[in-house]
């Protein structure tokens, strides 16, 4: 079987598998703590690849594979989710999930060949006789808030959001005018955020520059930019946002990703808050 670098970097590292595995222990913590409920259970990743991750190397002889979130989801044991739902909009690396479907026959297991943010606005389920968990690892700025507020209106996912600080961080230089910013930067940058709040990162530079000319700085880090989201998904999610996150780094300990986490119903906010603190904590 041939397989395909996880999309997103390119090759992963080791954010990747520090990802994966929050993301495996809380699959099988979630399926174990649901087992005796009425409820139906499904999973769902919204960019889902191959089913397995190509592993960064020096060395193109030595390639090192280990088994992606579909893989890891399909494979949750106990209780197993009773439907899986495997979203991608390359058509190779559908190919490989259905390989991977082939793997587990019996499996009600569902691949999509579609843009995310489209199919999970127009999710059509009993949420009444289902919960779940989505996991939103985005290539890159690919997930809308839009879709983030029709999940939080299903009110039965808990959702694994991977947010792309680095990715964001360069298309907000730190030293230009906001209004300055390329239109096509704008454009993602409004999808992402929901509005224009990301604005609010610059503020006038009193020094100016060369030539008099008022200019606009922002700070260097990430930290306002990701403030900025966590309070956007505080406001929607209310009490189902979880404060508590994972900042992923590179191997020169810059922040890459923020891994973050939102219940999906009020009736389990305990439970999923206990079990996601105890796992970020334990990493």
């Amino acid at each position: 079987m041939n397989c395909i670098a996880e999309p997103g970097a390119g090759y992963g590292g080791p954010w990747t598998v520090e990802k994966l595995e929050i993301l495996e222990r809380y699959l099988d913590a979630y399926t174990t703590a649901l087992k005796d409920q009425p409820f139906r259970l499904m999973y769902i990743d919204a960019f889902a690849g191959t089913g397995h991750v190509e592993l960064g190397q020096s060395d193109p002889e030595a390639k090192d594979f280990i088994r992606g979130s579909a893989t890891r989801a399909v494979s949750i044991g106990g209780k197993p989710f009773d439907k899986l739902v495997f979203i991608e909009k390359d058509r190779e690396r559908c190919r490989e999930l259905e390989y991977l479907k082939g793997q587990h026959p019996g499996r009600d297991i569902q691949i999509e060949n579609s843009d995310a943010n489209e199919f999970l606005g127009q999710l059509q389920q009993n949420w009444t006789q289902w919960r779940g968990v989505l996991f939103l690892d985005p290539f890159g700025t690919q997930v809308e808030w839009s879709t983030i507020e029709k999940i939080a209106g299903y009110e039965a996912l808990d959702t694994w959001i991977l947010f792309p600080v680095s990715a964001i961080a360069r298309m907000l230089p730190t030293s230009r005018r906001p209004d300055a910013i390329a239109e096509g930067l704008v454009t993602r940058l409004n999808k992402v955020y929901g509005d224009e709040n990301w604005r609010n990162l610059y503020r006038p530079n009193p020094q100016g520059n060369l030539f008099g000319q008022a200019e606009h700085e922002r700070d260097s880090g990430t930290d306002g930019l990701l403030k900025i989201y966590k309070d956007k998904l505080s406001g929607l999610f209310g009490n189902r946002f979880l404060t508590q996150s994972r900042t992923l780094k590179n191997s020169r300990n810059a922040a890459l990703y923020e891994f973050l986490f939102c219940i999906g119903n009020l009736s389990g906010i305990g439970l999923a808050k206990r079990i996601a603190e105890h796992i970020l904590k334990g990493m």
